[in-house]
């Protein structure tokens, strides 16, 4: 299957955010970047610290940050930008106001009808990462990992003004699909996003996954005791980007809305 160029695009962009400069003009890159982007470093080390480009957009953060440990408290898995969130019509949710797109669609193929159908009049959240925010994710509650599934796609850039004029956007956009368990038995749905730029979506406990690498086919992977605990670092993504979160109905109370910044740690909802 012949690569589309915004996967060019994104693999090239790799290749330069990896590669490691002579220290002094390592230091320029890195600083230039954080003027430009308005970085935040204050809860990581400073700019000169980190080798490659890459390895200060995926930097970790000095100390943890402080989160609710109430086994109800459901939090932000990431630093982002609320684009949308509410509750899905049957299999609907927004992409943004005014332009739809199908959770089934967006699970894909490997998942059965019955397993998509739990979320169908669900709640759905979307988190847009923007090239400054800390780029690692986490988990947002305890939680068994049921099936990771790894669906090949396209790298359009998934920033607002995207949003608001390609249709489907997270669907053609290469995306890693995680089904996921809580103690009470109830399925959420965890689902990395690509974007222009992003070459690799990083997912700590399954290192058979490889994004913007050449598989042509969706792949999936099952687990049976792969337990996660609320705040477990489970990887990033080399560049900005989105995260979507789609629950079975009646999961999630919603404390936040569409147009909200949060924080990796934030309480954003309560388990049901």
């Amino acid at each position: 299957m012949k690569r589309h160029i915004t996967s060019i695009i994104s693999q090239n962009f790799g290749k330069f955010a990896n590669k490691e400069f002579p220290q002094w003009f390592q230091k320029i890159v890195n600083s230039s970047y954080v003027n430009l982007m308005e970085l935040d470093m204050s809860e990581f080390h400073a700019s000169s610290r980190y080798h490659s480009l890459n390895a200060l957009f995926t930097r970790k953060l000095r100390e943890d940050r402080k989160y609710s440990l109430d086994a109800d408290d459901f939090i932000s898995p990431c630093d982002s930008f609320i684009s949308e969130c509410g509750s899905l019509r049957e299999e609907y949710a927004l992409q943004i106001k005014g332009m739809r797109y199908k959770s089934d669609e967006l699970l894909g193929e490997h998942f059965t009808q019955g397993e998509k159908n739990i979320v169908h009049n669900g709640t759905f959240i979307n988190f847009y990462l923007s090239p400054k925010d800390y780029h690692r994710y986490h988990m947002p509650t305890n939680l068994k990992v049921l099936k990771a599934v790894h669906i090949p796609g396209k790298f359009y850039p998934v920033n607002m003004p995207s949003l608001k004029k390609r249709l489907n956007l997270f669907i053609e956009n290469e995306r890693v699909v995680l089904m996921c368990e809580t103690p009470s038995k109830k399925i959420f749905y965890i689902i990395l996003v690509s974007a222009l730029n992003v070459g690799v979506m990083q997912v700590a406990f399954e290192p058979k996954i490889k994004t913007n690498a050449d598989a042509e086919k969706s792949q999936a992977y099952s687990y049976e005791n792969l337990y996660q605990n609320k705040g477990d670092d489970f990887g990033c993504f080399e560049m900005g980007s989105t995260i979507v979160i789609l629950a079975e109905k009646d999961m999630l109370k919603l404390d936040v809305k569409a147009g909200d910044n949060v924080k990796y740690g934030q309480t954003i909802a309560t388990l049901s």
